[in-house]
C-alpha cells in the first residue's frame, strides 16, 4: 500500500488560500479518480478538489472553516500498487504522526511568525494535530503548546476547532501567564502589523449583519490592492452616439443569425483588447523589483452576482476574438457566473479587467485594481447629453449619446503619460465607429 498526499491546488497566480467548507468524504471512505473530495472556496469561485488517484481516505488534516494554503498537503488517501513520479507520496514506514514535508511558502510565513512567540507545531508530542487557523489564532493571541493541550476540542479525534481556541480565550484570562516581556513584545508587534477599528456602539434598534465568507475575503484582496498599489486615476468623456445607432440597427438580425444578443459589453471589449495591443506596457505585472511583460491579452469581466458580491471571469487570448466570438464569450461567462457554475480556470490569468459600473446608473467610478494586474477601466453610464457639434459649416449644439470612462492605474509601473494615453486611444477607436460596417 502506497499513501498518498492530496494537496490544493494552485487556482490562480492571485490566490494564495483557500477556505474549506464542506468535506465530501469521511475517513475510511473509497474515493475513485477525479472523484471530489472537499469543497474549497475563494474570493473569487467555489469550487470542488478532485482526487489525483483511487483509494480510500485515510487522513483529513484540516477542518471545515480552516484557510489552507496553495500547495498543502488537506488529505491522505491510501492506494494499492505505486504511483507516478508527479504525485505526492509518504513513505509507509513513517508515523502517522510525523510532520508532512511543509512547502516553501508556509516556511516563510512560520519564519515571521517566529518573531512574534514560540512557534507551534502541527502536531504535539502526544500526537495531536493543530490546523494552521488554529496556530496563528494561538500565536497572534501569545497561546502556548502546553495551552492548546489543554483545550477539549470539538473537533474530528478531539482536535481543537476555530470555535474551541475562541472560547477559550474568551472564558480565560491566559494572558497573566505569559511573562512581561512576551506581552509588550506582543502587542509591539500586533500595534505596528494590524489596523484597529474605532468602537462601535450598538442599541437594540440596531440589526447586526454577519458579513458572508465571499465578502470577508474579497474586502481583504480590496484592502491589499490599495495598500500594494498606487491607484491614480485618469477620466475621459467618449461620444458613443455611432455605436447606439450601429447596435440599434444591426441587434435583431445578428440576434437571428448568431443566436446571440447583443449588448455594448463584447463591442467595448473588443476595442479595449485593440487598444491593450498598442499599448502592451498596460499589460503587465509587478513582481518585486521585476516587471512582468503578459504574453496573451486576458481581458477580466467584473460580473455581479445575485447575493451582491462580485466575480471576475477571464476571456483568454481576447485581442483574437472577432465581435461574435467576444459576444458568444461576454454571455456565456455572464450567465454562468450568475449561476454559480462557472470553473476555476474561468476566472484564472487575467492580466487587465473591465467592471462596467453604468449598469447600475453610475455615470462614473474609481475601481480599484485587481492584483497583481496594474490597471482596472470603469464604464459609466450613457447618456443622452447636449454638445457642440463642429461642423464644416460652424458649430451647433445637438443630442449625442456620450459615456464617461475611468482608467485606475499603479502609479509604480505606469505614469500619467500611459495612463492617459491609454483611454485618448480607445476614445479614438470606439468614435471612429463606422455605422454602415457589417458585423
Amino acid at each position: 500500500m502506497a499513501r498518498f498526499e492530496l494537496k490544493l491546488p494552485k487556482m490562480g497566480e492571485s490566490v494564495a488560500e483557500a477556505t474549506i467548507t464542506a468535506w465530501l468524504k469521511d475517513i475510511g471512505d473509497p474515493i475513485e479518480l477525479d472523484e471530489a473530495v472537499v469543497e474549497i472556496a475563494t474570493d473569487k469561485v467555489d469550487s470542488d478538489v478532485p482526487s489525483e488517484v483511487a483509494g480510500t481516505l485515510i487522513e483529513i488534516l484540516f477542518e471545515k472553516e480552516d484557510v489552507v494554503k496553495v500547495g498543502d498537503t488537506i488529505a491522505v488517501i491510501e492506494i494499492e500498487g505505486e504511483v507516478s513520479e508527479t504525485a505526492t507520496v509518504i513513505d509507509p514506514s513513517n508515523s502517522l504522526i510525523e510532520e508532512p514535508e511543509i512547502n516553501e511558502l508556509e516556511k516563510s510565513i512560520e519564519k515571521a511568525v517566529d518573531t512574534i512567540s514560540v512557534p507551534i507545531s502541527k502536531t504535539s508530542d502526544s500526537g495531536r494535530f493543530y490546523s494552521p487557523l488554529v496556530r496563528n489564532i494561538a500565536q497572534t493571541e501569545g497561546i502556548t503548546l502546553e495551552q492548546l493541550e489543554t483545550i477539549s476540542g470539538s473537533g474530528k479525534e478531539g482536535r481543537v476547532t476555530k470555535k474551541d481556541i475562541l472560547a477559550y480565550i474568551k472564558n480565560s484570562d491566559h494572558s497573566t501567564e505569559l511573562s512581561a516581556s512576551t506581552v509588550s513584545l506582543d502587542r509591539e508587534v500586533l500595534t505596528n502589523t494590524t489596523q484597529s477599528g474605532v468602537p462601535i456602539s450598538v442599541n437594540g434598534g440596531d440589526e447586526i449583519i454577519e458579513m458572508s465568507r465571499m465578502g470577508k475575503l474579497i474586502a481583504k484582496h480590496m484592502v491589499d490592492s490599495v495598500q500594494t498599489s498606487a491607484h491614480v486615476q485618469s477620466f475621459i468623456e467618449i461620444d458613443v452616439t455611432n455605436i447606439v445607432k450601429w447596435r440599434d440597427k444591426v441587434k435583431e438580425a445578428f440576434m437571428k443569425r448568431e443566436g446571440q444578443k447583443l449588448t455594448f459589453t463584447p463591442i467595448f471589449m473588443q476595442a479595449i483588447a485593440s487598444t491593450i495591443k498598442k499599448y502592451p506596457l498596460i499589460n503587465i505585472a509587478v513582481d518585486g523589483d521585476t516587471i512582468i511583460k503578459k504574453k496573451h491579452i486576458n481581458l477580466g469581466m467584473a460580473a455581479a452576482l445575485p447575493d451582491g458580491n462580485l466575480i471576475v471571469p477571464v476571456i483568454k487570448n481576447a485581442d483574437q476574438l472577432n465581435l461574435v466570438g467576444m459576444t458568444t464569450a461576454v454571455n456565456d461567462l455572464a450567465n454562468r457566473a450568475r449561476t454559480n457554475a462557472l470553473k476555476p480556470d474561468e476566472i484564472q490569468d487575467g492580466t487587465y479587467t473591465v467592471t462596467n459600473v453604468g449598469g447600475f446608473g453610475s455615470v462614473m467610478g474609481t475601481p480599484i485594481i485587481n492584483q497583481p494586474q496594474v490597471a482596472i477601466l470603469a464604464l459609466g453610464a450613457i447618456r443622452k447629453v447636449p454638445a457642440v457639434i463642429e461642423t464644416s459649416e460652424g458649430d451647433f449644439i445637438g443630442i449625442r449619446q456620450k459615456m464617461f470612462v475611468s482608467h485606475s492605474y499603479d502609479h509604480r509601473v505606469v505614469n500619467g503619460a500611459l495612463g492617459g494615453m491609454f483611454i485618448k486611444t480607445l476614445k479614438e477607436i470606439l468614435e471612429s465607429w463606422n455605422v454602415d460596417q457589417d458585423y
